[in-house]
């Protein structure tokens, strides 16, 4: 291929060593409390803060909650409780080890620009804390779960007021609740008198104490399900606890209720949800969302990317220009757009903003699509392979793709048909894979037509209207096409040819929008698993063999009186449809012969 007049994106920026390695699993995007709690090793990503902080990006409203909750912990405000309040997959727990991080040890925190970030943000230093945590999601309602004393000593316990007050005190804080001052659970939740007193046992040793909450509901609907009568003592519990919280200076709690699993949102596990959230909702502030849409591109960046690749962002500009030109090309919206597009279009480099920006505005509806967490993983799988081949100056809908010589659809593609073959419609649940593989074929049948297609801009316009068309019933505009293909500049009037051949030929685009003239282009795309006319066509057509051609044209040329009926007038004789010559006397009268189609 002659030299391309852009750079490829992973040619400007450089993958991680353990993403491209496959030592950066999939599983590693999944943030895990209890792990950076107990310290075992398991999660160093995770664990260690240098290298926590290396991957962190402090958005606006991470800054925000981060330093409200380390003044409070200062004893200089009044804000003692902060719930996150997100769905699955939105950095809640991620926003947690990040307050750990910086109040448990400070005076070690790592010279790295998140960490100066936050404490810029905050205007001092972090006090040093003590740091207890109540990870709901370790918690087994039978046998409890391990968790260590201010000395590091382990034990198991099984009630969540237990765990706590192990965390604060050790045996001392088990004998705080207990009834007889002994060493060991007690079954009901403890008063508001007794929590007061066990938060204020680090303040009188000149540390903060900071609660941490997560995955409340996986525990609450586990718990109430067996047996309905604890949720008062749960309830209880939280309504105490969060009162005490207030009464008790330099104490903070941050909790997440929502589970990770949209399996407990069932009516019980939504009446459970509604008292928590009630309890919470008294004493709390307003709640936080760490990530929002304007920070996934920043998000994906340090998550991604070698630091010395990314530190230096006016080098972007160039390629982004180079990128912007191809799609002014195809869009004369884009065009006008000028220095506004441009500036959008840098802030999300190398990913393409209306990539992201779809799959965090759509997917997420998707109950499996796991927002932040669900956006990092499909693009790991993603990068990891199109680096390989991928020649487009921006991440866009290419990366899904499989290498070009490989007809099945790639890892990352069969990810998000995963989440998207959970949806039911009609009653019946989708099928994406074959339809994918379907028109995917059927576009580079389309391209290897085409003279101006060079870059699977019609491959990749299936992939964006796959996108496009989640949840179920949503639809693309032709722009929003042309501004996810543009940027490898193909010729517009090859690309509107192709857009219209795939229009003609495809058999899972909805006929409700691209039933229009040949030559044409739609405009409006979407893809579903109902089967349109030109699928149901070809089918009939699969079905209809030459025997079965032929003998209903046989018998519908018998069935024609008016061929034979003038010569029958005259006194000719007829026939219909003769086999054999021998059918036809050869007596020097006149004969009308009606011929077969062998004849």
């Amino acid at each position: 291929m002659a030299k391309l007049p852009w750079k490829p994106w992973h040619e400007v920026v450089k993958l991680r060593e353990d993403l491209l390695k496959g030592e950066l699993t999939l599983s590693m995007f999944a943030a895990d409390l209890y792990d950076v709690l107990m310290q075992r090793g398991k999660r160093p990503v995770y664990e260690k803060a240098e290298n926590f902080f290396a991957l962190t990006y402090p958005t606006y409203n991470l800054r925000r909650l981060v330093r409200e909750v380390v003044l409070r912990l200062a004893g200089k405000n009044d804000k003692a409780v902060r719930q996150l309040e997100l769905t699955y997959g939105g950095g809640k727990t991620h926003t947690l080890i990040t307050l750990r991080h910086l109040v448990y040890d400070p005076d070690k925190l790592p010279d790295l620009s998140a960490v100066a970030e936050f404490i810029q943000d905050i205007g001092q230093r972090p006090p040093k804390c003590l740091v207890a945590g109540l990870c709901f999601d370790k918690l087994d309602v039978e046998k409890g779960s391990e968790v260590t004393d201010p000395t590091g000593k382990v034990r198991t316990l099984k009630q969540p007021w237990s765990v706590l007050a192990y965390q604060i005190a050790g045996d001392d804080g088990l004998k705080l609740l207990h009834a007889e001052g002994k060493a060991e659970e007690r079954e009901t939740a403890p008063a508001e008198n007794l929590l007061i007193e066990l938060l204020e046992r680090p303040t009188k040793q000149g540390l903060g104490i900071l609660v941490l909450i997560d995955e409340v509901l996986m525990y609450a609907r586990e718990k109430v399900g067996n047996d309905q009568t604890r949720l008062n003592s749960l309830v209880n519990f939280f309504q105490y606890l969060t009162q005490a919280a207030t009464k008790v200076d330099r104490c903070c709690i941050v909790a997440s209720l929502l589970t990770s699993e949209p399996t407990n949102q069932d009516q019980l596990g939504r009446r459970i949800q509604g008292q928590l959230y009630d309890i919470f909702q008294r004493q709390r502030e307003e709640a936080i969302e760490p990530v929002v849409k304007e920070d996934v591109a920043e998000v994906l960046r340090r998550r991604f990317f070698t630091p010395e690749s990314i530190k230096n962002t006016d080098v972007f500009r160039q390629h982004v220009v180079a990128a912007l030109k191809g799609v002014a090309a195809v869009d004369e919206q884009a065009s006008k757009q000028g220095a506004d597009a441009e500036e959008r279009f840098l802030k999300s480099y190398p990913f393409h903003p209306d990539l992201t920006e779809v799959l965090y505005g759509k997917w997420t509806q998707l109950d499996r699509f796991q927002r932040t967490r669900g956006v990092l993983r499909t693009f790991a799988l993603a990068l990891r392979e199109s680096q390989k081949w991928d020649t487009n100056p921006l991440v866009n809908p290419s990366v899904f793709l499989a290498a070009p010589a490989d007809e099945s659809i790639s890892e990352a593609l069969r990810e998000l048909v995963t989440v998207a073959d959970t949806e039911e419609w009609e009653g019946s649940r989708q099928n994406w894979t074959g339809i994918l593989v379907g028109e995917l074929a059927r576009a580079r049948q389309i391209q290897n037509d085409s003279v101006g297609l060079k870059f699977r801009e019609i491959e990749q316009a299936v992939i964006a209207t796959f996108l496009h068309s989640q949840p179920i019933g949503q639809t693309a505009k032709t722009r929003d096409l042309l501004v996810m293909l543009g940027s490898t500049r193909p010729d517009k009037i090859e690309l509107d040819k192709g857009l219209s051949n795939w229009a003609q030929k495809s058999y899972w685009l909805d006929d409700l929008y691209t039933g229009i003239a040949q030559n044409q282009v739609p405009s409006t795309w979407r893809l579903g698993n109902r089967p349109n006319l030109t699928q149901m066509h070809a089918v009939a057509q699969r079905n209809i063999t030459d025997e079965i051609v032929k003998a209903r044209l046989l018998d519908e040329i018998a069935r024609v009186k008016a061929l034979s009926a003038n010569a029958s007038a005259l006194g000719v004789k007829v026939h219909t449809l003769p086999t054999r010559p021998k059918d036809i006397e050869d007596d020097g009268a006149f004969h009308y012969a009606i011929l077969g189609p062998s004849s």
